[in-house]
């Protein structure tokens, strides 16, 4: 029988409901995370977000959005940020893999130790909950998902456990494992610093993780993953080792301490989802342009599915069934499109769509936005007209992401 570990029910039950409205509230018993101190003192913009007081940027000689997001992106570089608002899970139990494929929509069973994926949380109608990453940890299955979502996706898991005949519990980590993401060129050299000796970087491929210690401390993580386009990795340690972890790395005069401005104009070069923007519980994997992480046509999950809502954009055949929008990559306006933004036709005259996220390039230095527009118009090259401050712009659909992903490659 499922069952969920007595601190995760008080927790969730307890405190869920508070907390998770307050996810977006505008400063009122905001939760600070063990750097808080140190952000101020590296002279962090603090402002709320998730639920969180975390920096937007940081002032000084290599703050600000757009230094900080070209640092990140710089030759033999790395920007330095503090995630420790997103929510780990431990998964436990004989039957974890099975649970987690009933509610995410990736092969969970498929991954070997060590291995992970980006997946979906998915509701009743097809529509996405959450994206994650879930990485088969070997004895437990690691999950990190969104920081203004975590309540709410830990309440419809209990809900799914409540009704799986099988033995499963989750383990929610709380705020007691901080987590940083470093990112950027010069991150794995940066990394390797922390690390045991002989721990192999190299051979470590993207989407995989392991336990390690970090700067000697015990009970830590990696994972090589990211945000941005690069190659980078995200780190766990526990509460009372994160400020000594994160001022070692920052020691390096090519890291860079960096915030959620620079992360957010950085993920959209990457045509990387927001959720809450470009993602929300209406909008279907096939829609968001994520059916990837299904695996190809023919694949187990398409073709035994399985998961909440999947007969709302799959056949039983496994085939991808027709959606009336869907994302899509747009440029070539003149001044950037922000989020609402009304999508018409090359002629101007039929609404077709609206921008879910929209920024001013840093790299390329133009306007660049993501979007859903009728599926008619999502073909690359199509041309399109934003209305932006009630004024016409010509655009053009492209494809994504924006700017070329580095992801680490095993070499061979």
């Amino acid at each position: 029988m499922a069952y969920i570990t007595a601190r995760i029910f008080n927790h969730t039950v307890g405190k869920a409901s508070r907390t998770g409205l307050r996810s977006f509230a505008s400063g009122e018993n905001l939760v600070k995370t063990a750097l808080y101190d140190l952000h101020k003192e590296l002279g962090g913009d603090m402002v709320p977000f998730a639920g969180y007081e975390l920096p937007v940027l940081y002032k000084g000689e290599n703050g600000g959005v757009m230094k900080e997001h070209l640092w990140c992106r710089g030759d033999g570089k790395s920007a330095l940020f503090d995630v420790s608002h997103m929510g780990q899970i431990r998964w436990h139990g004989k039957d974890r893999a099975e649970f987690l494929e009933k509610v995410v929509v990736s092969d969970i069973k498929g991954l070997a130790p060590g291995n992970g994926c980006l997946s979906l949380v998915t509701n009743e109608k097809g529509g996405i909950i959450d994206d994650t990453v879930v990485t088969n940890a070997g004895d437990y299955i690691y999950m990190v998902v969104n920081g203004a979502t975590k309540f709410g996706d830990m309440r419809h898991f209990e809900e799914q456990m409540a009704d799986f005949d099988g033995d499963v519990s989750m383990e929610y980590l709380e705020d007691s494992m901080q987590l940083l993401a470093i990112q950027g060129p010069g991150a794995a050299a940066a990394v390797q610093k922390i690390l045991p000796d002989g721990f192999d970087l190299t051979n470590m491929a993207f989407m995989t993780g392991t336990d390690t210690t970090l700067d000697g401390i015990d009970g830590c993580r990696i994972t090589r993953c990211g945000y941005t386009g690069e190659d980078g990795f995200e780190i766990a340690m526990p509460e009372e080792y994160a400020v000594a972890i994160a001022s070692k790395l920052l020691e390096d005069p090519a890291v860079n301490p960096t915030g959620l401005g620079a992360r957010d104009s950085l993920r959209l070069e990457a045509g990387l989802c927001l959720y809450g923007n470009d993602l929300n519980s209406d909008i279907n994997p096939v829609q968001g342009a994520l059916a990837w992480t299904l695996g190809g046509p023919g694949s187990r999950r398409r073709t035994e599915q399985g998961f909440l809502g999947a007969e709302h954009f799959l056949t039983s055949e496994g085939k991808l069934k027709k959606q009336a929008n869907k994302r899509v990559g747009i440029a070539g306006m003149k001044a950037p499109a922000r989020e609402h933004t009304e999508i018409y036709d090359a002629s101007g005259e039929n609404l077709i769509g609206e921008v879910s996220s929209g920024t001013y390039s840093p790299c390329l230095k133009a306007p660049i936005a993501m979007g859903y527009v009728s599926t008619p118009n999502a073909k690359v090259g199509t041309d399109v007209m934003l209305k932006i401050r009630n004024k016409m712009q010509k655009a053009t659909v492209t494809k994504m992401p924006f700017v070329e992903a580095r992801y680490y490659r095993v070499p061979s």
